[in-house]
């Protein structure tokens, strides 16, 4: 009972972080935001009895990754987002569409799942078998992923780099 309590409580908290990244209109506090997502999500895996994965989250996700999301928007010195006011059709299609996804989802989970509950480590799911499907069968793919992250650090520097010319200003020989 106390797993299942503790489970809702971070399940809750990534859940308002998810909602707090979408609504803030700095970065920096949408990045933050973002880690407590990935925090939580963390303690999630550890409820569940997935330590490795608790790990790869912690170590990859809210501390490489993040930090370099956190790098990459105070390289790029990027403000405070400036407010649309918004679009009538995001209010009027949004909105119903959101609650007819919802309600299908929930329809479709409550009626339509056949699983049943699994026991705490029922499941395979040890770094042995973990890193065969990371670095053999999925190989090409987690290759492309990091260089694709590689290409967006480098982009980031161009954007952020000006050209020696005019960060002194223009020359003047004569």
């Amino acid at each position: 009972m106390f797993h299942l309590i503790l489970f809702l409580f971070f399940g809750a908290i990534c859940v308002a972080g998810a909602v707090n990244l979408l609504v803030q209109s700095h970065p920096i506090n949408s990045a933050l935001s973002l880690i407590a997502v990935m925090a939580s999500l963390a303690v999630e895996y550890l409820l569940l009895g997935a330590e490795f994965l608790n790990a790869v989250q912690v170590i990859v996700y809210a501390g490489a990754i993040m930090v370099l999301f956190v790098i990459t928007i105070m390289l790029l010195n990027a403000g405070k987002e400036a407010s649309s006011g918004g679009s009538r059709v995001a209010i009027v299609l949004g909105i119903p569409g959101a609650l007819v996804g919802t309600l299908l989802i929930g329809w479709t989970l409550l009626f339509h799942s056949n699983t049943r509950a699994v026991p705490i480590g029922a499941l395979k799911g040890d770094p042995r078998a973990i890193a065969q499907l990371l670095f053999h069968d999925f190989l090409l793919p987690f290759e492309i992923t990091s260089v694709l992250i590689l290409i967006a650090i480098m982009g980031a520097v161009v954007l952020t780099s000006r050209p020696a010319a005019v960060a002194r200003g223009p020359r003047r020989d004569g």
